[in-house]
């Protein structure tokens, strides 16, 4: 079979100096960065044209996490890259992430993994792809969710992106500016600034997990 192009909580209002300073933000990152959109943070921009889901669900993370994968397949910068790692593996992968984020927005627990070696192997990687791959994510996140379930997978993914770039590009490498800044916005959207035991605050710059989730084989 030839590697898959398949179809790969109520949201709270937000203060509108926040709204502005999250906007903001979003103008910088899409401007600076990878060119994305945030719709539901301007009530000025377009809708999306398919009701969002007000809530993650297992059916709503596997659409998601096929969804996304269908365009990375189809990007001209990452497909190349993907189609190399995931050569015959395709179903594992897509599989494997829907546990993931299962694991990471539900609290399936079922995901055992190290995120920084899956991507060990793969050598040419510059921090443009991870641009890209985050401009791809929360757009598609963008598109599928209402704001307060979108912030779940959406702050998720810049930490985890934030840890693989320190990673791959060593602990001196400078985060760019407006992926720090869009990660606090966001955090802020979602705690209105206030910590969460769900997920408790750290240090500025320091990165997601690389290992979590789920039990060790002998628990």
């Amino acid at each position: 079979m030839a590697p898959a192009r398949r179809s790969m909580q109520a949201a709270a209002g937000a203060a509108p100096a926040r709204v502005s300073d999250i906007v903001r933000h979003i103008i910088a990152f899409r401007q600076q960065t990878i060119g994305w959109r945030l719709t539901f943070m301007n009530s000025e921009l377009q809708p999306a044209a398919d009701p969002r889901d007000r809530e993650p669900s297992e059916a709503n993370v596997r659409a998601l996490v096929d969804a996304f994968y269908r365009r990375v397949d189809d990007d001209p910068l990452l497909g190349p890259i993907f189609s190399r790692a995931l050569a015959g593996r395709w179903d594992d992968h897509l599989a494997k992430m829907t546990t993931f984020w299962s694991s990471l927005v539900l609290g399936s627990k079922q995901y055992r993994g190290n995120v920084q070696e899956a991507h060990r192997p793969i050598d040419d990687i510059e921090p443009r792809h991870f641009a890209r791959w985050l401009s791809l994510f929360l757009n598609t996140v963008e598109a599928r969710y209402e704001p307060a379930a979108a912030v779940q997978f959406m702050e998720p993914a810049l930490r985890i992106a934030q840890s693989l770039q320190l990673s791959k590009f060593g602990w001196d490498y400078q985060i760019p500016v407006e992926q720090q800044e869009l990660l606090a916005a966001l955090k802020r959207q979602r705690t209105g600034g206030a910590p969460e035991p769900r997920f408790p605050e750290r240090p500025d710059a320091e990165p997601f997990p690389a290992k979590f989730i789920g039990k060790s084989a002998d628990e």
